[in-house]
């Protein structure tokens, strides 16, 4: 299609910057906020050729109609220089280990965290 553009997904938060704190212990970086000034309602983040937005959970009511659930409602999966340093580095700041790192058969170390909403963060490494 030309013209083209890249997608990406936008996350539902109930506390918009303890979500981005949590998401730059992942290496992702804040590259625009709105509003500019005081507590944001969005921010969009890059990492590499990954970007996430986090949007404040009253958006999509607002705008929307529609009403977010509580539940896990997507896992993203992460690829990390060193899954066993990333997990310490989720354990200390305080956020859950779901999972301990191990090798899988298709050949990644992996683990689980969890985000502050209680979604599923994979960490794998390949061999």
């Amino acid at each position: 299609m030309a013209g083209h553009r890249k997608a990406f997904p936008v996350l539902y938060v109930s506390d918009v910057r303890r979500s981005v704190g949590f998401y730059s212990l992942l290496g992702y970086e804040p590259t625009y906020q709105f509003p500019l000034e005081g507590d944001p309602h969005y921010v969009g983040l890059e990492r590499g050729d990954s970007s996430l937005g986090i949007a404040d959970a009253n958006w999509p009511q607002a705008q929307l109609g529609i009403t977010v659930g509580t539940a896990p409602r997507f896992e993203l999966f992460v690829y990390v220089d060193d899954v066993e340093a990333s997990v310490e580095l989720f354990r200390e700041a305080g956020h859950p280990i779901l999972q301990e790192p191990a090798t899988m058969p298709w050949g990644e170390r992996q683990a689980y965290t969890a985000d502050p909403e209680g979604n599923p963060i994979a960490l794998a490494t390949p061999i």
